[in-house]
């Protein structure tokens, strides 16, 4: 605790220097300085408004809710109304679809409490405290080295978390800068969590990939669900005597608006930020790493588009795997463009000069850190062709197929004399569920032919370098003689499979030439080939003690610094307005309905519109805007994050970032950072309008 609280006096008294906008804050760790910072922004609340777990009363975050901590979302009624973005709720109506009843395509609409429906596995988790236990863990740590035990994150975060939890509250433990400090969060789980609406893709992401992470965008990107309770308002099991949850506070609706200059707000989860990172690690991404597997994951983007476009059977199958697969690839594409313009390897270089003076200016601080990053880069030096040709063998042989999938699971637990015929069935019958073999087919074709183009003849395992022999390095060829030869691409084969009603042993199906293709090399070899460029050394290890270094380095500076994002709850605000992303380019901050029309093109799905959507929107009745900007500092985690105003009022919720924000992982931007953010109002009049769910509407102004 002394630690911490020599961090809040340093930052007391310096004040938040240039470009404190910048950040995704502790929201149990608003300073004093902060708050101020904030307030001369144009807050209106004080930090226990934001935040106060141990007061009477409520705080704006009692109303914030981590949607199994991949997505951030709201209440907004007393009945436990959950509001997020649609793209959070995609794999869930993508579950619910079928060619019948197509919620992706036409919109899910809960007309009355009874259709809403029941999502197995979803979980919404309320924070309910945060305790700082540095000193708790630093203890446990020296206790079980002291007993012979490895005291490894998995283990202490076990033990940590067995102590805190309770029977009402989940503990979760989380580790800010590589260890260098420790919090318990607790969480009230709510897991009877019902679908209420979902707008057509039409409209919530309308656009599509082409608008994706661009600006300006159209899109009225929101869901809803409701969080049921036991009949005593207690977390429960899905039960169908459960009841709406009466949740201690909900968020208000701002109705005015806002201008250019007001203060804005994000409360969220943001998923993962690594701005820690040296520069050799961003060299490392954008020179190797994501150039590998942005190329790789655009062939297979164009290999199962070009499929969705010819049928639309596949497009409902395939949908949610492409939108996956192409948010990713977006996003890793920009990153690479955005840390060679903003010179963010430069920007860090910089910053680790600065540090390694720091360093040798103390003889302690030299012993223990002074060849720090210099082992770091002779790691990646050592390594970059190692890592080359691992990186092509994840994207291929384990990621690039769903057989790849089905046979990883075949082959782990086919020999095994606990697993039953029926039980190896099941184990790849959700997989084959969302096949189109068409569309594997041509995807293995790809992943063969990139694997003998890209990985080094060294990691060959034995078989494929037979075929390769044998068809004289004709990868296409390779890939037809295992498609064709192998029961996993024949229907027929399958069925009997999935169904058990063939005759063939367990035995035959294991010796199948695609999973003997596809299993002669694993993860562990590469491992193994690790082990002899570099021996016992760990790159975690180095880039643990530079994050220690910098941490330390800032807190003896008086430099106000937050940890990388970790899926807790922060903070980040700053205001409404445009940007300007080129030189003598100037982009408002707000789109509106007329936006839309002008895009339109009943030629692109992306770009189309339903006949009664566009008849809607050709009446004009709405005049606000559709889409707004703030600079809020956001990342992975943030979407479905409601965007607050300086009274804490909701006025839309955050769904995207630009492009010129794609190196946001590892460096924010000053200037260029966006939010991009759909304004409440027309979520609202999206419902009332096109949907008609008056009872609602209703709902949420009670």
């Amino acid at each position: 605790m002394k630690r911490l609280t020599v961090l809040i006096a340093a930052l007391l008294a310096i004040g938040i220097q240039a470009r404190a906008d910048e950040g995704m804050w502790m929201v149990n760790a608003i300073t004093k300085a902060l708050e101020a910072n904030m307030k001369a922004k144009g807050l209106q609340l004080s930090a226990g408004e934001i935040f106060n777990a141990d007061a009477p009363g409520t705080s704006l975050t009692d109303a914030i809710v981590a949607l199994d901590f991949a997505c951030s979302g709201s209440i907004i009624s007393d009945k436990g109304l959950v509001i997020t973005n649609h793209h959070c709720a995609y794999s869930d109506v993508h579950a619910l679809s079928t060619s019948e009843h197509n919620y992706l395509e036409d919109g899910f609409w809960a007309m009355h409490s009874s259709d809403e429906i029941y999502i197995p596995g979803k979980s919404i988790f309320f924070l309910k405290k945060v305790i700082d236990v540095t000193d708790e863990v630093e203890e446990l740590i020296a206790s079980e080295q002291a007993a012979g035990r490895v005291a490894g994150s998995r283990r202490v975060s076990y033990l940590m978390e067995k102590r805190y939890a309770t029977k009402d509250l989940e503990a979760s433990l989380s580790s800010m800068w590589a260890g260098s400090r420790y919090y318990m969060a607790l969480y009230e789980v709510y897991t009877d969590i019902r679908l209420v609406a979902a707008p057509p893709v039409s409209i919530s992401a309308f656009g599509g990939d082409i608008d994706n992470w661009e600006w300006p965008q159209h899109k009225c990107d929101f869901a809803m669900y409701r969080i049921y309770a036991g009949p005593d308002g207690r977390p429960a099991k899905h039960s169908e005597a459960n009841i709406p949850l009466s949740p201690i506070r909900k968020l208000q609706i701002c109705q005015k608006g806002y201008q250019d200059g007001d203060f804005a707000m994000v409360l969220g989860f943001p998923g993962r930020t690594d701005r820690y990172s040296t520069s050799y690690k961003v060299d490392f991404l954008s020179g190797l790493s994501l150039p590998i597997s942005n190329e790789i994951r655009g062939k297979e983007m164009e290999i199962v588009n070009k499929w969705m476009n010819a049928d639309p059977a596949i497009r409902l199958k395939y949908s949610d795997f492409f939108f996956s697969l192409s948010n990713v690839q977006e996003n890793n594409d920009g990153e690479v463009q955005c840390i060679k313009r903003f010179r963010v390897a430069d920007e860090k270089r910089e910053r680790e000069a600065e540090l390694q003076a720091w360093i040798e200016a103390d003889p302690q601080r030299a012993e223990k850190w002074g060849t720090t990053l210099s082992a770091i880069d002779s790691y990646y030096k050592r390594t970059n062709d190692y890592e080359k040709s691992l990186i092509c063998f994840r994207e291929t042989l384990v990621k690039g197929s769903k057989y790849a999938l089905a046979s990883k699971r075949l082959k782990n637990n086919g020999r095994s004399n606990k697993v039953s015929r029926a039980q190896l069935s099941k184990l790849v019958a959700d997989i084959y569920a969302e096949m189109d073999m068409r569309v594997e087919n041509d995807l293995f074709a790809y992943s063969v032919q990139k694997y003998y183009e890209s990985v080094d003849s060294s990691f060959w395992g034995a078989y494929q370098k037979e075929l390769y022999s044998k068809f004289e390095g004709d990868a296409s060829a390779i890939a037809d003689y295992l498609v064709n030869e192998s029961w996993m691409t024949k229907e027929k084969e399958v069925v009997e499979f999935l169904t058990e009603s063939g005759d063939k042993s367990i035995e035959y199906y294991l010796n199948c030439p695609m999973i003997s293709f596809l299993s002669d090399v694993s993860v562990s070899d590469f491992n193994d080939r690790l082990i002899a460029i570099v021996g016992e050394e760990r790159l975690l290890e180095h880039e643990r003690a530079f994050t220690h270094s910098m941490y330390q380095m800032n807190l003896a500076k008086g430099i106000p610094q937050y940890p990388n994002a970790n899926s807790t709850m922060r903070l980040t605000y700053g205001t409404v307005g445009g940007y300007e992303p080129n030189d003598g380019v100037w982009l408002k901050s707000t789109t509106y309905t007329k936006g839309i029309l002008q895009k339109y093109d009943p030629s692109s799905y992306d770009f189309n519109l339903k006949p009664d959507w566009k008849a809607l929107l050709e009446l004009g009745s709405y005049v606000g805007p559709v889409n707004f900007l703030t600079d809020c500092d956001i990342t992975g985690g943030n979407s479905g994050s409601p965007v607050l105003n300086a009274k804490g009022e909701l006025i839309g919720l955050a769904f995207d970032g630009n492009k010129e924000s794609l190196a946001s992982d590892v460096s924010c931007t000053d200037g260029y950072n966006q939010c991009v953010c759909v304004d409440i109002r027309y979520v609202l009049w999206t419902l009332k309008y096109y949907a008609h769910m008056d009872r609602i509407i209703a709902e949420i102004n009670e």
